[in-house]
């Protein structure tokens, strides 16, 4: 098992500012490095593979400096997000290639192997130029696993990717996660990062916004109210029971005067006396309120239909997180 360590890493180029007093340390299974484009996702891995040097700090892999160490190569499989590829051999001479120059010992079993991971067997003797971005992809992931890494750096690697290519890609890097490598892909389409990764490390303009699991990381967001959509049977009398609390710092109720309205929330309304829509609360004091609201409703004879939390997605946090 290996481990990444940075350790107040900055990159500046110029005077512009990439990566700025960056600390993070990347474990065996799969870690997701999310942020907007330019937040210095990409500098990041570029350090951690050794193909850029700090301009402060150090990146090392299990103790040894990533900078002008060929020797790391062996354990690091990297997918870069450049999309300039070798448009004029097939897929199969690309990834052999590759097992040459790791210098392995059946370097065609380990092309085979690799080609038949990212599901590329049945177009391998195509040229490059002929596949479609999401099949370079998956053909880049094919070298990057070829000598079969204990380390796997990939930069954007669902780009281009159809819902089942992604899907397919997605059990691989779980797959490998679970066998104890180290797996850090970047992102910046949230719902990818939610689903598979392990550990959320958060980048936003060059600094290291957050890192934890995503709930965790929303769970440390205590000056911004946690959201809830509540339904019940009398939203008018809860509101009230609500707003009279400190732990709430406000409640919206929300109506549904219109027909399309009414037709969406029919099931919801279903046993309700007033009709409405919805409660939207913001609560300033989780844990108090998420204790307090069933007290209100018992003490009020309110019936609960539902509770539920309205930014406890990633979505929520990422947007929370580049708006600090």
């Amino acid at each position: 098992m290996s481990t990444l360590l940075l350790d107040n890493v900055s990159r500046w180029f110029g005077n512009v500012v990439a990566v700025n007093d960056v600390t993070m340390t990347i474990g065996p299974g799969v870690t997701g490095l999310l942020g907007p484009n330019g937040a210095g996702k990409s500098t990041l891995i570029n350090m951690m593979g050794g193909f850029l040097a700090p301009s402060s700090g150090t990146v090392t892999l299990d103790g040894e400096g990533t900078w002008r160490n060929e020797q790391i190569y062996r354990k690091i499989g990297l997918v870069p997000d450049r999309e300039a590829m070798y448009d004029v051999v097939t897929g199969w001479q690309f990834v052999l290639a590759n097992a040459k120059l790791h210098r392995l010992p059946d370097p065609e079993a380990a092309a085979r192997r690799a080609l038949e991971t990212v599901h590329m067997t049945e177009a391998k003797d195509r040229d490059i130029s002929t596949y479609s971005k999401g099949m370079k992809q998956r053909v880049k992931m094919a070298t990057a696993l070829v000598h079969d890494p204990p380390v796997l750096l990939l930069d954007e690697p669902f780009n281009g990717m159809d819902p089942r290519q992604r899907l397919q890609l997605m059990d691989v890097l779980q797959a490998m996660g679970d066998e104890g490598r180290t797996v850090l892909f970047s992102s910046h389409i949230l719902e990818e990062v939610e689903q598979i990764a392990g550990s959320i490390q958060v980048m936003v303009a060059g600094r290291h916004a957050a890192s934890g699991g995503f709930r965790e990381i929303r769970q440390l967001m205590t000056e911004r109210p946690h959201q809830y959509t509540i339904r019940s049977d009398n939203d008018r009398a809860l509101a009230a029971a609500i707003i009279a609390e400190p732990s709430a710092s406000g409640v919206e109720l929300e109506t549904a005067h219109d027909p399309e309205s009414a037709v969406v929330r029919r099931s919801a309304s279903i046993g309700r006396r007033d009709g409405s829509g919805a409660l939207h609360v913001q609560a300033t004091d989780f844990a108090s309120f998420v204790h307090l609201l069933p007290q209100l409703a018992s003490r009020h004879n309110i019936r609960l239909y539902e509770v539920i939390p309205a930014d406890e997605s990633l979505e929520s946090v990422f947007a929370y997180l580049v708006a600090r």
